[in-house]
Order: structure tokens, then C-alpha cells, then sequence
């Protein structure tokens, strides 16, 4: 056995109460080592940091445990980024030992006091661990797991989580995935009114299913080479939110079926702009209708064009109605057919207008004012025209004598001039009285 005043290198085996007290130290500090990391796995709240209190208190011996941790790094904690430092612990190697009655119940602090000045010099040189920068930092956290949807958290943390509000499974209005959605937002933005659009069967339902990017975007694109305006997209694709839903080649087939017909690129842009769902119609279709209008009013080719130019919505429409008042034109009212040819090349509207209001401005003018077929054949402008007006200027000039509608008569009064003029002028021109004169007799009737 080797004497007690002999030297205390590493690796010398000592007895007694010297090497009782430096073993007890050693103990003392591994188990603030195992207080500190149970802190950090709190703090962390991660598998990797909750197993490190653990392998800390396996290790076999104080010297391993000071190697294994040496080199742990500095680790963030809360907001302001604390950073834990770490001290590196003495390499000691111990030998088996008994310990003594006071170190078993936990009473180390007369035995510290006891440790002669060579122990306690060294037990106060710690190496301190440097800063990590925030690369190894950043490198040391990526491989941390992520976090479980079971992991427990603290009331806190729960207090801090905003939950996305619930999108309805089912809603009558658009308005409520607005927010949720990037292709209605730059609908919106784009101009289009979305409380409209809802209203059209299944134009909701097929706006919610695009992608802006990958459906909407070329389709805007295949507009403005169209001929569409920007500041008309938006009420575009209010009248007609369909279009988002189309192939595209079937889009560029219809527009080179109107080029093949010899509509110039301005008139293709000006039926598009004001029928918004004529690109919707097949070639089949579209042909069939140009066949219709030209083959039931008897027109050239050139005049059924500059027809559909005027109203394109003629081959968008039913045709049932167009039908019935060309029978209405010509049975009822008693034009021939070649007065309806020129009626309708004149004025394109009447092939659409209700059949009760074409037939009661027919008869007021006919059968009251006394219009021929013929007059109203050169004037079928007249019947775009409310009965009203018509009426209340007949019968002031009638008041005044001054209603003559026979061109072969002195002060002709043309069907043009009678409708279509300002109340003001129609008052100083045509009825040769003052503006207050017609209001006042308006008034009587």
C-alpha cells in the first residue's frame, strides 16, 4: 500500500481520507451535471435533449462522463437567444474505493475543506468551451425531428397557436373562400364581380376548381390577342365565366373559322367584346347559324355578315324567338318579304324585340298616325322606340297642327326626326314652340 504523503499524479492509486474527499468532489459535480441537463431538456423539450440527461447518468465513471460532454455546444433557449456555457471537467482516474460514513450521507462540504491546496488549485482551472457560431448552430438544430401533432405542449404555447378559420364544406356565395383562394383574389383584382358570377348555374362550383396559373392565365392571354381591352376583361368574364373552361385549341379553332369567313381581325374583336359567349359555340354551330340568317331572310353573304356584325348576339341566342316575329313581320303586321329584308339589314333589333311591343307600335303608327308599310320601311328605326315618346309627340304636334307625315306635303315631319331629336330641339325645330309649352301640355294629358 502505498503511503498517503507520497505525490497525486493521475493514475496513482490513493487511501484514505485525501482520496475519499476528491472522489466525493468529482460525485458532487457529476450530479450538478445531471441537476443542469435535466434543466435543458425542459427548456428544449426535444428526444435528442431529453436523452442527454440520460446518457449522462449511465456513464460508468466521473472522467468518461467529463469526456462524453466536454464538448457539448452552446444551445439557444427562450427569445433573447441565451446561450449556455459549458465547463470541461478534470480527467481523473479513480480506482475502487469504499467511501466513508460521512460521504454516504451526502455531506461533502468538510471534506472539500479538507483537500490539500494541489486538488483545489486544479478543481479551479476550467476550460471554457468558445461560442459556436451560427452555422454550426443552425447545422447542429437541423437534426432535431419535427414535431409530433401527439407532443404535449404547455398551456402557454397553446394559448400562442391562431387556428385558420373553417372552410364551409358548402356555401351559396363566393365570398366566403375569397380569402382562402389566389385564383379568386386575382379575379377580383382583375375586375370581376364575383356576386354576379355566383348567380350563373355552376359558375362558382368551376371557378373554384381552377388554377389561376396553369387554367386562367393563357385563357386571359388568348383574350387580349383576341382583341379584348384590359379594362374589359373583368366585365367579360362576369357575362361569360365559362370560357376559364375551355380547351384552348377549341378557342383558337372558332376564331379561324371567323377569319376563314373574311371577318377582319377589329370585327372579330367587336362580336367577341359585345356576345361574350360566342366562343363558346362549336364551328358546327356557328356555321349553322350564318346559314339560318342567310337562308330565311334572303340576304348576300356580305349583308349577313355586316348583320351578325351589328347584333352578334343573333348567334348566340334562340332562334324560336327570331322565328316568330319574322311570322309576326309578315303575317300580322302585313310587311313583304322583301320589306322585311330591309327592315331587319336596317335594324337588326326587331328580329329580337318582344312581339306585344312590336305589335302595338306598329298599330299606333299605322293605324293612328297613319305611316304607310312603305314610310315605315325607310324609318324602321322608329320601332327601337318607346310607344311613349312616340305617342306624346304626335299628339303635341297634332295639338299644334303640325303633324304631317306625307313627304309629298309641306311641313314634312320625317319618322327620323320625330323620335330621334332632343326634347329641346324637337320643341324649337319641328314643333315651332318652346320647351315649356310641351311640358305644360304634358301635364294635361
Amino acid at each position: 500500500m502505498v503511503s498517503p504523503g507520497l505525490g497525486w499524479g493521475r493514475g496513482t492509486h490513493v487511501v484514505g481520507p485525501r482520496r475519499v474527499g476528491q472522489d466525493a468532489v468529482l460525485r458532487w459535480e457529476m450530479a450538478l451535471w445531471a441537476r443542469q441537463a435535466s434543466r435543458w431538456c425542459c427548456l428544449l423539450n426535444t428526444p435528442r435533449a431529453a436523452g442527454f440527461a440520460r446518457r449522462l447518468r449511465s456513464c460508468g465513471s466521473p472522467a468518461r462522463t467529463c469526456r462524453e460532454f466536454a464538448p457539448l455546444a452552446l444551445l439557444p433557449a427562450g427569445k433573447d437567444g441565451v446561450l449556455w456555457r459549458l465547463q470541461a471537467c478534470r480527467h481523473v482516474s479513480v480506482g475502487s474505493y469504499s467511501a466513508p460514513d460521512n460521504a454516504k450521507d451526502g455531506s461533502f462540504s468538510s471534506v472539500e475543506s479538507n483537500l490539500p491546496s494541489p486538488v483545489r488549485e486544479e478543481q479551479a482551472k476550467v476550460e471554457t468551451l468558445p461560442h459556436l457560431n451560427a452555422k454550426i448552430l443552425d447545422e447542429d438544430w437541423d437534426d432535431i425531428p419535427p414535431s409530433s401533432a401527439l407532443e404535449e405542449i404547455s398551456e402557454e404555447e397553446a394559448a400562442q397557436i391562431i387556428a385558420e378559420p373553417i372552410l364551409p364544406p358548402r356555401s351559396t356565395t363566393l365570398r366566403d373562400y375569397v380569402d382562402h383562394s389566389e385564383t379568386l383574389a386575382k379575379l377580383v383584382h382583375l375586375g370581376v364581380d364575383l356576386s354576379q358570377v355566383e348567380k350563373r348555374q355552376k359558375a362558382g362550383q368551376l371557378l373554384l376548381t381552377l388554377d389561376f396559373e396553369k387554367d386562367i392565365r393563357k385563357i386571359l392571354l388568348f383574350l387580349k390577342d383576341v382583341g379584348v381591352e384590359d379594362n374589359q376583361l373583368g366585365l367579360f368574364l362576369t357575362k361569360n365565366p365559362y370560357i376559364l373552361g375551355e380547351d384552348l385549341e377549341d378557342l383558337e379553332t372558332r376564331v379561324a373559322y371567323l377569319k376563314s369567313k373574311k371577318f377582319s381581325k377589329s370585327e372579330i374583336a367587336q362580336m367577341v367584346s359585345r356576345a361574350p359567349y360566342l366562343l363558346l359555340f362549336s364551328v358546327e354551330r356557328l356555321d349553322n347559324r350564318l346559314g339560318f340568317f342567310k337562308n330565311e331572310l334572303g340576304l348576300s353573304v356580305k349583308k349577313t355578315k355586316d348583320l351578325v356584325i351589328r347584333l352578334p348576339r343573333l348567334l348566340t341566342g334562340k332562334l324560336e324567338p327570331v322565328k316568330q316575329n319574322l311570322q309576326v313581320c309578315q303575317i300580322e303586321l302585313g310587311f313583304q318579304r322583301n320589306e322585311i329584308q330591309q327592315i331587319v339589314y336596317k335594324t337588326p333589333k326587331i328580329l329580337t324585340a318582344s312581339k306585344k311591343r312590336l305589335k302595338q307600335t306598329f298599330d299606333y303608327l299605322h293605324n293612328i298616325m297613319g305611316i304607310p308599310h312603305h314610310m315605315l320601311t325607310r324609318f324602321p328605326q322608329v320601332f327601337n322606340s318607346k310607344l311613349l315618346r312616340i305617342r306624346e309627340r304626335h299628339m303635341f304636334l297634332a295639338f299644334l297642327g303640325r303633324a304631317q307625315y306625307d313627304p309629298a306635303q309641306p311641313s314634312y315631319i320625317s319618322l327620323d326626326q320625330l323620335v330621334s331629336l332632343p326634347d329641346e330641339v324637337f320643341c324649337t325645330e319641328i314643333a315651332k314652340a318652346s320647351i315649356q309649352d310641351f311640358e305644360n301640355f304634358l301635364k294635361t294629358l
